[in-house]
């Protein structure tokens, strides 16, 4: 039942950086820089389509479930383990 695995991963979010990516791992906390500015929600849904994308998930399957308004933020994604996050998200 690999699509009822839910994980939650801690992400911090490097806000108008030069370009979108994964920039390393720092325990247990995934640093990700993201081209868009923390306005509107911006930001928040660039981080969820970036994740949707490296990881091959619906989007709707990524869900921000704490620290929305800051830097770091607390994701749940839905059908994928840890383990498999952690290998789709190397840098």
């Amino acid at each position: 039942m690999a699509d009822a695995a839910e994980t939650v991963i801690k992400v911090k979010v490097l806000p108008r950086s030069s370009r979108t990516e994964i920039a390393g791992r720092e325990n247990d906390v995934y640093r990700v820089k993201l081209t868009d500015p923390p306005v509107e929600g911006r930001a928040n849904k660039a981080l969820i389509a970036f994740l949707a994308e490296k990881l091959g998930v619906p989007k709707r399957d990524i869900e921000i479930v704490s620290g929305k308004t800051g830097r770091l933020k607390t994701i749940r994604i839905r059908g994928l383990t840890a383990g498999e996050i952690a290998q789709a998200l190397q840098a």
